[in-house]
């Protein structure tokens, strides 16, 4: 039986309430068995820790997006390095820089991403990386900071081949969402065509983007991750179980989360 996981998802967004238990069961029902819900700020990512605790198979990420940079309090800071000792969270994030909005000022976003991989390095977590905008301000602050943060992931990546293989030169990982499989997103097809699979892996990034051909779909949801894996394995000209097979191992791998049945 293939097995998916959902390595980047927003479970705790409001598109959810009162829903969660349905949507794990259309996710699995749809082979993407495994969820990794992601904080977006310090009330977040408690909710994102309290659905550990209600659905096996769910883990969380906890961090601060660098939008709310400009609303971080010292007690932010300090509730996210209490939670990061949960045992079901399994990465700092999402953390990095959004130059596209720029929602908080970007001296204020560097900080905060600085704080975040501090936090990583201290817990020995993977890091998840929001970057938009501002890839060579990202890498530069990685290359500064990053030192013995084992595993680094840039989430939803929209960038270039030739950004891709920076990025695989320097031991990271990039993970894909549904926007692989738009007609326009020429960049993102010819970087996933580089990326090996024990350095790939795919998320939803919902409720966000829906892949085609379900983009009509206005939430996003982790059942429809199986059409990017779809997508995917044709692209690399791959069985998608086979594809699917090692693109989990490769998520188990980074996250530490040890298959169901161990």
């Amino acid at each position: 039986m293939m097995e998916l996981i959902d390595t980047h998802c927003h479970l705790t967004f409001e598109q959810f309430e009162g829903k969660v238990e349905a949507v794990i069961e259309r996710s699995a029902a749809a082979s993407v068995t495994g969820w990794i819900t992601v904080g977006t700020d310090a009330r977040d990512s408690k909710n994102a820790i309290e659905l550990t605790e209600k659905f096996d198979g769910v883990y969380a990420a906890v961090g601060v997006h660098p939008h709310y940079a400009k609303d971080v309090t010292q007690e932010d800071i300090k509730t996210i390095k209490r939670l990061a000792k949960h045992g079901k969270v399994v990465a700092i994030g999402e953390t990095g820089l959004d130059f596209h909005y720029n929602f908080s000022k970007q001296p204020v976003q560097k900080q905060l991403f600085i704080e975040q991989l501090k936090i990583a390095r201290q817990n020995n977590l993977p890091v998840i990386v929001h970057s938009r905008d501002a890839f060579d301000e990202t890498v530069a602050i990685l290359d500064e900071y990053g030192d013995n943060i084992e595993k680094i992931v840039f989430h939803c990546f929209g960038g270039s081949a030739e950004q891709a293989n920076m990025l695989l030169d320097k031991g990271y990982y990039i993970s894909f969402t549904g926007v692989v499989t738009f007609k326009n997103a020429e960049k993102p097809k010819q970087a996933a065509k580089v990326v090996p699979l024990d350095r790939l892996m795919l998320e939803t990034d919902c409720p966000f983007m829906s892949p085609a051909p379900m983009r009509k779909q206005k939430i996003n949801e982790p059942a429809l991750m199986a059409h990017t894996a779809r997508f995917l394995a044709q692209l690399k000209q791959m069985d998608l179980e086979d594809f699917a097979k090692a693109v989990t191992a490769t998520s188990r791998q980074f996250y530490s989360i040890a298959p169901a049945d161990q």
